[in-house]
């Protein structure tokens, strides 16, 4: 019991070992929050980079978003295959 009162832990030695439970749990948090996220990765894209698109898709998507009408997706749609008119 002498640490308690007497010649160790006073108001500033339990604010510093405080702090630093606290900075440990967070560092320990954050490495295994990265250590997940890094498992999750996909190893063949790298980060940040956007998924590609084909040219279908975009087709597809300027048909929904009615920028072309059906006869024009049709023929584009029959010249990305390499089909003949």
């Amino acid at each position: 019991m002498m640490f308690w009162y007497g010649n160790g832990m006073n108001g500033w030695g339990w604010f510093a070992m405080s702090a630093g439970m606290v900075l440990f749990w967070g560092l320990l948090i954050t490495l295994a929050v990265m250590f997940f996220r890094a498992l999750g990765r996909s190893p063949e894209r790298p980060s940040g980079s956007r998924p590609t698109t084909s040219a279908e898709q975009i087709l597809g998507e300027r048909l929904a978003r009615g920028e072309i009408d059906e006869e024009e997706y049709r023929r584009r749609l029959k010249a990305l295959r390499g089909e003949e008119p």
